[in-house]
């Protein structure tokens, strides 16, 4: 009997496909299956996003790694596309890291991301952060490539901040040593320019990952361009939440005027879009007796 690939499998192939992923990024079940109805194949629960729609709060460590597991949970269950799920820090000491890679695999996500952050972390392209040594660092990616290669059917994403404190070379040095690890995936936060983003994809081997937040560090440059550099993920983290956001406050000032807001979603497609009607078509496969027969 043949089974389906696992979200890592499926991950794998889109990596080894040619051309860049568009990755719009995720922060629930709706916002992730909207991503896979509009025909996206891969996407990525931003921590940003998650701990603002879950919390009502800033991604600055606040949000814990069993609220992330739980919500990255209703994600992976609402959709059949693969997706990354943000595991910050590991949330702990190499143990903790390999107990988060496990979870998370257990979860259902495809991929997880480690950073090298200190905890508490915050947004990537926030100031204030700040980075552990080397060492530190070089753990967290090996305790997650452990767990890996110790039965957990997930891929590795790793990722650095060093280029806000530390500068490029030392960036790339970490970019590097995550890659000798075994990451699968390496992200390199923050490039302050197209020229640095060249460096990177030349410096380092793999599949690589660019972030594109609007107004953010990183030059916003469009998909044929982040091919052509060497990415093989675009990555979107803010779009939606954002896009939300500013429909959600053009709503309410509506309401709040007196009045009733435009571009709202048909009721009939709001029904579809959450799953009503695959629902009813389902429950109509179990017929409701209408004798009142009891059970033999």
């Amino acid at each position: 009997m043949q089974t389906e690939p696992s979200p890592a499998d499926r991950l794998r192939q889109l990596l080894a496909q040619p051309g860049l992923i568009t990755m719009p990024c995720c922060f629930d079940g709706l916002s992730a299956r909207l991503i896979e109805r509009a025909g996206f194949p891969l996407t990525f629960m931003s921590g940003f996003a998650a701990s603002a729609a879950r919390l009502g709060m800033p991604d600055t460590g606040l949000i814990s790694y069993g609220e992330m597991l739980d919500q990255g949970r209703n994600i992976c269950a609402a959709v059949s596309i693969p997706v990354i799920g943000d595991a910050d820090t590991g949330y702990g000491n190499p143990m903790n890291v390999r107990r988060t890679i496990s979870g998370y695999a257990s979860a259902g996500f495809a991929c997880a991301m480690v950073e090298d952050q200190e905890s508490p972390k915050r947004c990537g392209h926030t100031r204030g952060k700040r980075i552990v040594g080397r060492q530190e660092a070089l753990n967290r990616i090996r305790a997650a490539v452990d767990q890996r290669e110790a039965g957990s059917d997930i891929l590795i994403m790793a990722r650095t901040d060093a280029r806000h404190s530390q500068g490029m070379q030392e960036a790339l040095w970490r970019c590097q040593a995550f890659a000798d690890l075994g990451a699968d995936i390496i992200f390199l936060e923050a490039p302050r320019s197209r020229e640095e983003m060249e460096q990177f994809c030349r410096a380092i081997p793999g599949p690589k990952m660019a972030n594109m937040v609007e107004q953010g560090d990183t030059p916003l440059l469009p998909p044929e361009q982040l091919e052509g550099i060497g990415y093989k993920i675009a990555a979107y983290p803010l779009t939606l939440i954002s896009s939300a956001i500013r429909a959600m406050q053009e709503a309410l000032a509506a309401l709040q005027q007196g009045g009733h807001p435009d571009n709202l979603l048909p009721f009939a497609d709001l029904r579809t879009v959450v799953g009503f009607d695959e629902y009813d078509s389902e429950l109509n496969r179990y017929p409701a007796s209408d004798n009142g027969d009891l059970c033999d």
